[in-house]
């Protein structure tokens, strides 16, 4: 009893933050699949209503190497505190713009185009505050829970969303949105002490500080191997979560629900495999987990949501695809956290956003295209084939399916290509 007690004493600081901080994710996340549905429901395309998360990404991966440089000399928690109220500015002018009968998308592009700026100056902030606060022999405890939160979000945010916007549209999403924004600023402005790190008091111009960043990297191709391959997962990650609205929401199957219950189908996934990862020991080989888990889900999701009919199994492909995803990112973080000295963490972290997140614009991109442009009108004349019928259905939401049997085939192939690589590479703990 005592050494739990101590034990939460030792993590006070961490569990304030990271459950108010999760509280305003989902508010946000409601939010932004409110403006999804409401997106699609106006333009019924799949790469104009990606193109919402392409903006959001855009600032993230083209400015995060020099905000996390800034981040390293900044205080940490007044650069949250900031970001945070710029962020909901954002929710509070697409409010405005809304009830004037004014909301127009090129709005939406250009409020989320800041809202993620912000998130490019927050993120890296957060990171190095929670190593500031977490003692290393939780790292691998708390980078479960944090998983934990992010698939219990994944799963609230489209259930909530969804009935949020039925019954009271977008009033309700911006509301639940404002409402979390205000439990995580009071619970970090008045319950969370963070300390400065004072190991880093170089003045440094912001790209030499970037460029030290950069350097890391180049000097640890362990590390630098490991984000191109995360990268590799993302672009065919993002182009899955471009093309899944056109493929439930035109199903005759399908619609706004079906769509948030097979998205929520996910999180649950996570959920288990956060539970998971937290109750693993520690594995013998770091590296070798994080590509065969990856291996794992993009060798059957894909390929079960391709070729399903029935919600049913849609929601399985979701949860077999999700489940050892929260084991890899635990690994992955544990490997960061101990291997990048924390006096270099902010620019190093930023340096790690814009490598392995800059392909999911992309990859939005791609995938909305491919649906709109290629797949659909390629199945619209082709589709009456016997073999295509029998693979992909017919139909709007035909193309769709086909660009998910796509996704299996090149995600599968970046894991085993990639996978080669990581092989002659190994972090075991002492």
């Amino acid at each position: 009893m005592n050494r739990r007690k101590n034990e939460l004493y030792q993590l006070r600081d961490f569990l304030i933050l990271w459950s108010t901080q999760s509280v305003s994710q989902l508010g946000s996340s409601i939010t932004a699949f409110a403006l999804t549905l409401w997106l699609y429901e106006k333009t019924g395309s799949s790469l104009r209503t990606a193109a919402l998360t392409i903006c959001s990404y855009a600032p993230y991966v083209l400015m995060s190497i020099f905000a996390g440089a800034l981040t390293d000399r900044w205080d940490k928690k007044k650069t949250m505190l900031i970001c945070d109220v710029l962020a909901v500015l954002c929710t509070i002018t697409v409010f405005g713009l809304y009830h004037a009968n004014c909301l127009m998308v090129w709005h939406l592009y250009a409020l989320n185009a800041f809202s993620g700026l912000m998130n490019t100056v927050q993120q890296p902030a957060s990171e190095v505050a929670m190593t500031l606060i977490i003692p290393e022999k939780h790292y691998q405890k708390t980078s479960a829970l944090r998983s934990l939160s992010r698939s219990l979000i994944s799963v609230l945010n489209p259930l909530l969303a969804t009935a949020l916007y039925s019954f009271l549209g977008l009033d309700g999403a911006i509301a639940a949105d404002i409402g979390s924004f205000l439990i995580a600023f009071v619970a970090l402005q008045f319950f969370v002490k963070i300390p400065e790190n004072h190991r880093n008091e170089k003045k440094e111009s912001i790209l030499l500080l970037a460029k030290e960043g950069i350097g890391f990297l180049k000097d640890n191709p362990m590390i630098m191997t490991l984000l191109l391959f995360m990268a590799g997962i993302n672009l065919i990650s993002s182009a899955f979560d471009a093309a899944l609205p056109g493929y439930v929401l035109p199903n005759p199957k399908g619609g706004q629900a079906v769509l948030g219950i097979v998205t929520s189908c996910s999180g649950v996934a996570m959920i288990i495999g956060s539970l998971l990862a937290s109750v693993l020991p520690k594995p013998k080989d770091r590296v070798k987990v994080v590509y065969l888990t990856m291996l794992f889900s993009m060798g059957t999701e894909n390929f079960i949501m391709a070729f399903a009919r029935e919600p049913l199994l849609w929601c399985l492909g979701q949860v077999i695809g999700w489940l050892l995803v929260p084991v890899m990112s635990t690994n992955l973080e544990v490997i960061l956290r101990c291997f990048i000295p924390v006096e270099l963490q902010g620019r190093v972290y930023a340096c790690r956003n814009t490598l392995q997140f800059f392909t999911i614009p992309i990859g939005l991109f791609l995938g909305g295209f491919m649906v709109d442009d290629i797949c659909e009108p390629f199945m619209a004349r082709y589709g009456g084939q016997s073999i295509l019928k029998a693979l992909f259905g017919s139909g709007k939401g035909s193309g769709a399916a086909m660009m998910m049997f796509l996704l299996g085939i090149s995600g599968s192939l970046i894991c085993i290509l990639m996978g080669k690589k990581l092989r002659k590479y190994h972090y075991r703990e002492s």
